[in-house]
């Protein structure tokens, strides 16, 4: 295969992102292109497109074929990759043609989930920060018996977090934004799914993913 480069979009494409499908067409989690394309190359993996609400599946030769014909009427929120003699669409969803294992139904609170959850702000003073200046705090502290769950962890901004310190919120004398609770879905999937180009994730999402998403969709 071909060493492939990002196109001079805004957004590199080699550092979008792609849906992955088990064999059962259920979500099983997010790779980035270079993954995707692999798995696709060694025909681990296929291509699921919408085409007009029809949803075709191609392999990597049927896809390279169908990017070189469509490769003159680029849509604003496609993705491509130029190879030396080609150039091939990136794809937002494939699908793995040997992998039946069921997604997890339990969703790990990890550090960049809880600030995707809580929208990259500090759930005490409520501003927003970049990654560098967030920290994660317990709100019942862990030396009292606090654990770390999606219900007793927030993205806060590290000065909030010193101020706080080892103190509940309560007798640190700080309110919290927002009571913690557990995503229903991944907030690190749901977060890119206000990106247009990722859109059609929400076809395999669910309706009630995408019933979060009513008034974006109304809106464009």
């Amino acid at each position: 295969m071909a060493t492939a480069v990002a196109n001079s979009t805004p957004s590199l494409a080699l550092d979008m992102s792609v849906l992955v499908l088990n064999r059962l067409y259920m979500v099983v989690h997010v790779v980035g292109v270079r993954r995707a394309m692999r798995l696709l190359f060694c025909d681990h993996a296929e291509v699921i497109h919408d085409e007009e609400g029809i949803f075709a599946n191609y392999d990597f030769r049927s896809w390279r074929e169908r990017s070189e014909i469509w490769a003159d009427q680029q849509n604003p929120h496609d993705d491509w990759l130029h190879a030396v003699h080609f150039k091939i669409q990136v794809p937002r969803v494939i699908r793995l043609l040997a992998f039946e294992q069921m997604p997890r139904k339990n969703l790990y609170p990890s550090r960049q989930a809880i600030f995707a959850r809580d929208a990259y702000r500090c759930q005490y003073c409520g501003r927003r920060f970049p990654l560098s200046k967030l920290s994660l705090d317990h709100v019942v502290p862990r030396r009292d018996g606090g654990q770390s769950t999606w219900e007793n962890m927030v993205c806060a901004c590290c000065k909030c977090n010193v101020k706080k310190g080892g103190r509940t919120p309560r007798q640190a004398r700080m309110k919290l934004l927002n009571h913690p609770v557990r995503p229903k879905f991944s907030p690190l999937i749901l977060q890119k799914v206000h990106n247009p180009k990722y859109r059609t994730w929400l076809t395999w999402l669910g309706k009630e993913a995408k019933s979060l998403f009513t008034d974006d969709f109304d809106a464009a």
